[in-house]
């Protein structure tokens, strides 16, 4: 069992608790998606199946310890990305952040305190159907599915498939855990023939992108209303748009505000009996 990339996110952790991590199975560690931090209680594995307690507490400085190994003793570094309630370890490790917050002038500022974190455990998965990727490869797409559903890691693999199939991909990779570039090399397999823009907000970069490297298709992960304008302007310009929006109903999608005009049709994942069920779907489905 590979258990390269778990332990990785593991390193992230105080020696205490990486200790208790190496008493899980190899399976369950190849197969973890998220590690969970709570103060004042334990550490949990997430896996598909559920959630695993683990043996030792976890105090704050514990939560402390694991941010600024993950900024590389660099917090301040991260404070724009703290205020969004997260930040990237290099590999592209997101870390979830929660606790006592600081809030000013009606706008959150950042945590006084922490009470938990969520590292998630990114990993190259090949899961796209080649058939349903060449259906794809030509048309706008949402990729839709609840929080934790594999959007992201669906849509690293179908920005791997059209750009080696010879398409020009374009990666808006905001949090940088699509590519995780590291020395500028992507820690992950997007293509031969993909751009990576990282670290930068999606609206911006979409337009960056469409003056500079004449893209193909544009992909970003986790498509919001502040990107409508700059979808519809890459939509005019005969660029196919790809991105992942958390939804799990058709009801769900119709209170989502993102540019209609542009989206016709989209990938539905869903867990069943503990495997990913992917679907095509129209827009609305």
């Amino acid at each position: 069992m590979d258990t390269e990339i778990f332990d990785r996110a593991a390193a992230l952790l105080p020696e205490r608790l990486r200790g208790e991590l190496m008493f899980l199975d190899p399976a369950l560690r190849a197969g973890a998606e998220e590690l969970r931090l709570y103060c004042g209680r334990g550490l949990r594995a997430v896996l598909e199946t559920g959630s695993v307690p683990l043996r030792g507490s976890v105090g704050r400085e514990d939560l402390e310890y694991v941010l600024e190994r993950a900024s590389r003793s660099s917090l301040h570094a991260v404070q724009e990305s703290l205020r969004q309630g997260y930040i990237t370890a290099p590999g592209g490790y997101r870390i979830g952040v929660c606790g006592a917050a600081v809030v000013k002038d009606g706008e959150f500022r950042g945590f006084r305190q922490l009470s938990s974190l969520c590292i998630r455990i990114p990993r190259q998965v090949p899961c796209v159907p080649q058939e349903l990727a060449e259906s794809l490869a030509d048309k706008s797409l949402l990729i839709l599915s609840p929080p934790g559903g594999g959007k992201t890691t669906f849509l690293r693999d179908l920005v791997r498939l059209a750009s080696d199939g010879g398409r020009r991909v374009c990666l808006v990779d905001e949090r940088g855990e699509l590519a995780a570039l590291s020395g500028g090399i992507p820690q992950f397999d997007v293509g031969r023939n993909t751009d990576v823009l990282e670290g930068c907000p999606k609206a911006s970069g979409v337009e960056m992108l469409l003056r500079s490297m004449s893209p193909q298709i544009i992909a970003m992960d986790e498509l919001g209303a502040a990107e409508g304008e700059a979808v519809l302007r890459a939509a005019d310009s005969g660029v196919s748009v790809w991105a992942s929006l958390h939804c799990a109903s058709p009801e769900e999608l119709a209170r989502k505000p993102f540019p209609r005009q542009v989206f016709r049709r989209g990938v539905l994942i869903r867990r069943e009996g503990g495997k990913r069920i992917y679907r095509e779907v129209d827009i609305p489905w």
